[in-house]
């Protein structure tokens, strides 16, 4: 067994035998470390809602299965973040009930990134697939990160208009889903999943071995609403998963945006419903993105503060006056001729996830041109 995993196992014991999130959420909290947590014993584990059942658990755990669970963190691109984890994405730790831990499979620091949810029905039409497939690749090109629930239908179209992108470097979608990470479900985007770890992220709150239960695909719903800034509904019945996420997106504050249909297409009854309610009408990617740039904003605050470390090691040059210190290595190293984001990267040492959240919030500024994936000074 690797060295770090040791340090591992105490958090991996407290997901899989906690009760509840939010006693986890709690605990890391007051202990700041999973050890701590454990070696703090049952009368504090009661006083934060634990219960007698979860607490003997705590006390004899599943050794095989946390073996078993210890063997899938050491996989490679495999991780846990947990509350306590200063990587644990700050959009989500504002919603009302987040997940106490993330199983995560592939780039974690896009859990960082600008995210905009595109959802919709299993079953829709095939302009509902094209409009998906679109709207994703158009946002996608634009620096923006596309997340769904890696279903059939409109979030299967979602993925893969992303990752349609060329030379998207790894920041293309990101996939929620109520399943342990080892367990494919559906079992036919086995093959995009691949894809999507490789060049994205899969996300749950559930350990390994977790099979496909009903109850985890509305509370699935509620991280796709939580990660992004907004929730795009492409087609959906009037009952659905999709006005589910719709509904918990306007819960916390985030835009809900639907794209209107034929009064004949049932598919589309839903985001008539949802527009009546006071979405907002869509007829392009960019009445969708030119409302979340305030959010956006805010953030790229959130992430300069995680980023503090990265302004200590640039020196002040003359750029834009809007520019802070956190963007002006993007500046100096960027010219008036169009270069990729791979040249940046080994211009400025930032890693990809970390450039594209900041060439976002400067594009949005109007301070670069971003052209097919490439970026220039726009002065």
């Amino acid at each position: 067994m690797k060295k770090h995993l040791a340090a591992t196992s105490s958090l991996l014991t407290l997901i899989r035998h906690a009760s509840s999130a939010s006693s986890l959420r709690s605990l890391l909290e007051k202990f700041n470390c999973p050890d701590l947590v454990l070696q703090a014993g049952i009368k504090e584990w009661r006083s934060a809602g634990l219960t007698d059942k979860a607490c003997a658990h705590l006390l004899s755990p599943d050794l095989v299965r946390l073996e078993q669970d210890l063997e899938w963190c050491d996989e490679p691109d495999h991780h846990v973040i947990a509350w306590h984890d200063a990587d644990y994405p700050e959009l989500l730790r504002q919603t009302e009930n987040p997940p106490a831990a993330l199983f995560v499979v592939g780039n974690i620091d896009l859990l960082w990134h600008p995210q905009i949810a595109i959802v919709g029905s299993r079953h829709p039409t095939p302009g509902g697939r094209e409009n998906a497939k679109h709207f994703a690749r158009t946002f996608a090109e634009s620096g923006w990160c596309v997340t769904s629930g890696l279903a059939e239908g409109i979030d299967t179209s979602a993925h893969g208009g992303a990752l349609s992108v060329p030379d998207n470097s790894g920041r293309a979608t990101v996939a929620v889903v109520a399943t342990g990470l080892d367990v494919m479900y559906p079992a036919q985007n086995r093959g995009l999943a691949e894809i999507i770890a490789r060049h994205g992220a899969i996300i749950s709150e559930h350990p390994p071995g977790t099979p496909p239960l009903k109850e985890h695909f509305p509370s699935r719903n509620r991280i796709i609403a939580g990660l992004s800034l907004g929730c795009l509904v492409v087609e959906a019945a009037e009952r659905s998963g999709a006005l589910i996420t719709a509904r918990l997106a306007a819960e916390i504050g985030r835009e809900v945006f639907a794209i209107p249909g034929s009064i004949h297409n049932p598919m589309t009854r839903g985001c008539h419903k949802l527009i009546r309610q006071g979405a907002i009408l869509v007829e392009n990617p960019a009445d969708l993105t030119d409302s979340l740039r305030p959010v956006a904003d805010q953030l790229a605050k959130a992430l300069r503060g995680r980023l503090q470390a990265i302004e200590s090691r640039h020196h002040h040059i003359s750029s834009p006056r809007q520019l802070t210190l956190l963007h002006e290595p993007i500046w100096e190293a960027l010219g008036h001729d169009f270069v990729c984001l791979d040249q940046l990267a080994e211009r400025t040492g930032l890693t990809t996830p970390e450039l594209s959240s900041m060439l976002l919030v400067m594009e949005l500024e109007g301070n670069i041109t971003v052209t097919d994936g490439r970026y220039a000074r726009n002065t």
